[in-house]
């Protein structure tokens, strides 16, 4: 079994950048690109825990900002388990991390994520 512990630096910058991104939209209150960039936050770095529970904290707190109940209760086992989940290698590779989609359902990752995620495996 392998553990994954700490996101490789240049990974954790692309996830940064779609959390930055993520942020601007918001303030710009497009809400609908701002989730978008937080979803593909949550593919870069879902398979390491830190990372993958910060995506969540986010989600929560976009969640709580917009009033959306179903994704507040839908992002609170997410954070409980996500890490857990991550460390031990465990996750839905592609699952974008929201209410909208079963926890454990894997997805298709897209092109470019894949792209990014193929350098670090």
């Amino acid at each position: 079994m392998r553990f994954y512990v700490t996101i490789p630096e240049g990974l954790k910058s692309y996830v940064e950048q779609e959390l930055v991104k993520a942020k601007l939209c918001f303030e710009k209150k497009d809400f609908r690109l701002s989730w978008h960039h937080l979803e593909r936050a949550h593919i870069l770095g879902q398979s390491w825990p830190l990372a993958h529970t910060k995506t969540h904290w986010r989600m929560l707190g976009f969640a709580f900002r917009v009033k959306n109940t179903k994704e507040i209760i839908g992002q609170i086992p997410r954070l409980l388990v996500g890490g857990i989940k991550s460390f031990v290698g465990e996750i839905p590779l592609g699952n974008t991390g929201g209410a909208n989609v079963p926890p454990l359902k894997p997805m298709e990752i897209p092109y470019d994520l894949q792209m990014i995620l193929n350098q670090y495996k």
